[in-house]
């Protein structure tokens, strides 16, 4: 087929390889290494003088199928899959980096990749700095001098802070870097870096991808050269593979990424909506309501709002800590994407180590909560997150009669 296959459908169909059997669901290749009809073809095959399977370290059909796929959906030229979305994360940098290099990364990274940048490349003699990601004077400091790579989310994690992918890709280029967009947040549906000049996206598969919490994965995606002389090198000899097994639950998972994604996106801003009028409550933040400090750019760059809603309750920890504990419908839980709603506190998990101080620079407080809004019915996510505010409220009244 010739034509250009649109994302429901990419979803479904991309990539598919059918063995001699006809299956029509793919098929998991449950395989540590491969075998060759004679010592020829296994000389030749190492030699990269024909293609044929190796060792699934390096290549497995099923690990195809999925990054032929999301290669597809994403625009890309190549995708190579990862153990994990912290294992894509770190093979790009480390991949591409080396002792005297400059990396420049919005502020408003996830804890692991924040403790990456502070503390693992230094240990290599990297040099690192952290900007705003929304305000692009920084950017344009930090990038009036050469760098090697710039790294960044938007929206970022958990405070759906936007960077301006266009501009700063423009910036980053006359540096001289690469740009690498973690892209989990928005999903490949919602926003596409590399049509706004990013070169490099990444993902945890763990998130959106799977997105009924059974499996971890990463991904990477970018151009042939960059894959195939930079990062392959690096993962097939230090192994941070995906597993057959994880590659195949997610290659189903994608066949529902669309209709799950715009399910809870619609979801996502119900709720939003329903708690900015909650008295218990501080402030909230989604993209795409008008609200939102960079309402302008976020429609600019995505076509929708996530599934991922922000907001501080009054009240501080111990009132968070109420209003998370009355939870009976959502869960608490570190993770996001998924089919289930999902409450974290960011200050006392995910960002727990990055420290008081740099939480502060990000907006984090003790009342913060990031929710991953689910597919469970918007009357039933409503209803559980009045109860809980309510129980909050109470405490509240009763200890102001005290």
């Amino acid at each position: 087929m010739t034509r250009k296959l649109r994302p429901a459908t990419q979803l479904v169909r991309g990539g598919t390889i059918r063995s001699n059997f006809g299956e029509t669901s793919e098929a998991m290749f449950l395989t540590s290494g491969f075998v060759y009809d004679s010592a020829e073809q296994a000389e030749a095959t190492f030699k990269n003088e024909i293609e044929h399977y190796q060792y699934s370290r390096f290549a497995n059909p099923t690990l195809t199928m999925l990054e032929d796929r999301l290669a597809a959906l994403e625009g890309a030229d190549l995708c190579r899959l990862m153990a994990t979305g912290m294992a894509a994360v770190h093979s790009t940098l480390l991949s591409h980096l080396k002792t005297g290099d400059r990396l420049v990364a919005s502020r408003a990274l996830f804890g692991s990749c924040h403790w990456i940048i502070t503390t693992l490349l230094p240990q290599y003699g990297m040099e690192t700095e952290f900007v705003d990601g929304g305000d692009l004077a920084q950017w344009g400091v930090a990038l009036s001098r050469p760098a090697t790579m710039v790294l960044l989310e938007s929206p970022s994690n958990p405070m759906l802070e936007l960077v301006d992918v266009v501009a700063v890709a423009k910036l980053a280029h006359a540096a001289g870097a690469l740009v690498v967009v973690d892209n989990v947040f928005a999903t490949p549906l919602l926003q596409k870096p590399l049509e706004q000049g990013a070169d490099i996206v990444v993902y945890s598969c763990t998130k959106h991808m799977d997105g009924q919490g059974r499996v971890l994965g990463g991904a990477v995606l970018g151009p042939k050269k960059w894959v195939e002389e930079t990062l392959m090198p690096f993962i097939r000899n230090t192994g941070p593979a995906m597993s057959p097994f994880n590659a195949w639950v997610i290659l189903k998972g994608l066949e529902t990424l669309k209709l799950r994604v715009d399910q809870m996106c619609r979801n996502a801003a119900a709720v939003a909506d329903f708690l900015s009028e909650r008295t218990e409550i501080s402030r909230v933040l989604y993209p795409f309501r008008a609200d939102h400090p960079q309402h302008a750019l976020a429609v600019q760059q995505m076509t929708g709002g996530g599934t991922l809603v922000t907001f501080d309750v009054k009240g501080g920890k111990d009132a968070t800590f109420r209003f998370m504990n009355a939870l009976n419908l959502v869960d608490i839980s570190n993770n996001l994407g998924d089919s289930k709603s999902l409450a974290t506190h960011p200050a006392t998990t995910t960002h727990m180590r990055i420290g008081p101080e740099e939480r502060a620079k990000l907006g984090i407080t003790d009342g913060t909560v990031r929710l991953s809004v689910g597919l469970e019915d918007i009357a039933d996510l409503i209803e559980d997150l009045a109860e809980a505010l309510d129980a909050v409220g109470g405490m509240a009244t009763a200890r102001a009669a005290e």
